[in-house]
């Protein structure tokens, strides 16, 4: 279900800091119109940490109303506190998402056992497929190859956004972990090596920009392809980078507004791009 090119969207506001729910529905047309394969939204690039409870629960109520079961939507459904977290994902699931995307618990930074019995606390109580999300950067906490080889064992733990920005690691998951574990490179430049050891797609962000490119980039990759691969990542290269000049999903979000698909409205404390970044993004997108 959460394999080829999902994409980790954005969460578009008004100009008054609210939910613009009419933009969120254009969107996810979009991207279903283009061939994305799944939907993520609330995740990091949805700015999941500055949603109330009621918005994130309407964001992927809309996102399950316009996908209309076309493709499946993976509710991002993360936290550092394992009880909260478990009710958040009750919520994504009476919202009709298919999956969760849940990230390592951020700030209070559990060891490899806390990890493992977080995770299996919320496997037990929500039924949904859970795809586990490993992104040290952002966290502080490695989901170490040895761990997902135990959470793997649990049934509706189905995958891994692997978003460490370590080659190695990832090979060695892909090695360890069965063959129908789901290993999701969270990096769209890492995309075809982590294909090629063995991995089963990409939860992106630059898809949010381009869908179509993306889609096909993926699935290049998963059918062997990888002239065409590497070729379509020659094209988008340039935006893969631009969309990390700042954090995500700053860029991103000015280079949508830039496409004129949404206004340019963050929620403190990120803030609009520098000057100098802005020209760069807004060059970019308008080439694409």
């Amino acid at each position: 279900m959460f394999t080829g090119c999902g994409t980790a969207m954005v969460t578009p506001f008004k100009a008054d800091g609210s939910l613009d729910e009419e933009t969120l529905r254009k969107l996810v047309r979009r991207q279903i119109e283009q061939g994305i394969n799944f939907l993520v939204p609330c995740g990091t690039t949805g700015e999941s940490p500055t949603l109330s409870r009621q918005e994130h629960i309407r964001v992927v109520t809309i996102t399950v109303e316009e996908s209309a079961g076309k493709v499946p939507v993976l509710a991002g459904a993360g936290g550092y506190n394992t009880h909260e977290v478990i009710e958040l994902a009750r919520q994504c699931q009476n919202a009709g998402a298919n999956g969760l995307l849940s990230v390592t618990p951020y700030y209070n930074k559990p060891t490899q056992e806390g990890l493992y019995q977080h995770y299996q606390a919320i496997a037990k109580a929500v039924p949904l497929p859970i795809i586990l999300y490993s992104v040290q950067g952002r966290t502080s906490v490695n989901i170490e190859p040895s761990t997902l080889v135990r959470l793997a064992e649990i049934e509706n733990i189905i995958g891994v956004k692997e978003a460490s920005g370590n080659i190695s690691q990832i090979a060695s998951v892909i090695h360890d972990v069965p063959q129908d574990f789901l290993v999701l490179s969270g990096d769209d430049s890492m995309t075809i090596p982590v294909i090629a050891l063995g991995g089963h797609g990409l939860i992106s962000v630059t898809s949010n920009q381009i869908p179509g490119p993306m889609s096909k980039l993926v699935a290049a990759a998963r059918q062997g392809n990888f002239d065409e691969a590497r070729h379509i990542q020659r094209q988008c290269m340039e935006l893969f980078r631009a969309n990390f000049v700042e954090t995500n999903p700053i860029p991103v979000k000015w280079s949508m507004a830039a496409m004129g698909l949404m206004e340019p409205v963050y929620r403190l404390p990120l803030v609009p791009p520098s000057e100098e970044n802005k020209k760069r993004i807004e060059r970019l997108a308008t080439s694409h």
